[in-house]
């Protein structure tokens, strides 16, 4: 199955803010889980950098064919213990019981899935689990072309620290906390909330 986002799947490692939000995400987990879920994995960036948390298991999932592809040829390398658990599909909802992580991560993909997502992260982390996502504001947001059509309505995009953290805790997190993340690229400097909460 074909996604809107297997074209960019290619040149989507050149891209250095990709990884750069993903360091800083899995930077604000302080323990080793037991399950991390990597949502909207894309090539695997916060996947391949949970691993020095030493979790026993991380299970990335992302829709695009193409992106996992990418992730699981890199693995070979980056991920030669095979911790990681490659999957295409939907992250909604996730296939992860109830209570069944100990984190969720999901590094800029959160204005794809919309509210329902921090609904089913708080479903499926244990109580004290950890949550890391990052968030664009609603002034750099500008959706186009193939990518507007698949925003969904239900999620208020943030403005400030504040209501970045307010996305979490208006989901049920507890002990949540926002900060700018921001890359000058030369060309241009780019910025996203990183949230972080507890279940």
């Amino acid at each position: 199955m074909s996604t809107p986002f297997d074209a960019d799947a290619a040149e989507y490692d050149e891209d250095t803010f990709h990884p750069y939000v993903a360091e800083q995400l899995i930077s604000g987990l302080d323990r080793a889980p037991k399950l991390l879920v990597d949502v909207a994995a894309g090539t695997g960036a916060a996947a391949f950098a949970a691993l020095r948390l030493d979790p026993a298991a991380v299970l990335a999932i992302d829709l695009s064919p193409a992106m996992i592809e990418i992730a699981r040829d890199k693995a070979a390398v980056q991920d030669p213990d095979g911790r990681i658990t490659w999957q295409v599909g939907s992250a909604l909802p996730l296939p992860v019981a109830d209570r069944e992580a100990d984190a969720v991560v999901c590094a800029s993909a959160l204005h794809f899935l919309g509210q329902r997502a921090l609904t089913d992260w708080h479903r499926v982390l244990r109580p004290g689990g950890k949550l890391a996502f990052s968030m664009v504001s609603a002034e750099r947001f500008k959706p186009s072309g193939k990518f507007a059509e698949l925003v969904p309505r239900d999620l208020r995009v943030p403005s400030t620290l504040e209501e970045a953290a307010a996305l979490a805790t208006d989901a049920g997190f507890r002990s949540a906390t926002a900060q700018h993340v921001q890359l000058d690229q030369g060309d241009r400097v780019r910025q996203v909330f990183a949230v972080f909460a507890e279940a």
